[in-house]
């Protein structure tokens, strides 16, 4: 059964870092499209990273600079390093994988999803 699920999330304040992982199971996602998205209460989804089979990388306007995704192929495992955390960036954030598209509007729709972790950034 194709699972994902996420790691790695907690309080911090800002200006902190954190680590995001996500564990997945159940099918080889190399030739998927991998990703986060985040949600913040009450509002839509936002891609947040996405990282494609070949390890392009694509970043919202919003973390460019301060969040990098990373995968490590073999042990079909995702990160997302996230420095310099703002407030703003507190939200449930999810790892995602999507089998045919590759973008930061179609990571929020993908086939498969984690759980959620949630990113808590105090001022």
């Amino acid at each position: 059964q194709e699972q994902l699920v996420e790691s790695g999330g907690g309080s911090v304040q800002a200006g902190g870092s954190l680590r995001l992982s996500c564990a997945a199971s159940g099918y080889n996602y190399s030739s998927y499209c991998m990703g986060w998205f985040r949600q913040f209460p009450g509002k839509e989804r936002e891609g947040v990273a996405i990282i494609d089979s070949d390890a392009s990388t694509t970043y919202a306007d919003s973390v460019k600079g301060r969040f990098t995704i990373s995968k490590d192929n073999a042990q079909n495992t995702l990160f997302l390093q996230m420095n310099s955390l703002k407030p703003e960036d507190t939200a449930m954030y999810y790892c995602a994988a999507h089998e045919y598209l590759c973008g930061l509007s179609s990571v929020t729709i993908p086939t498969y999803r984690g759980q959620g972790t949630q990113v808590t950034v105090s001022s």
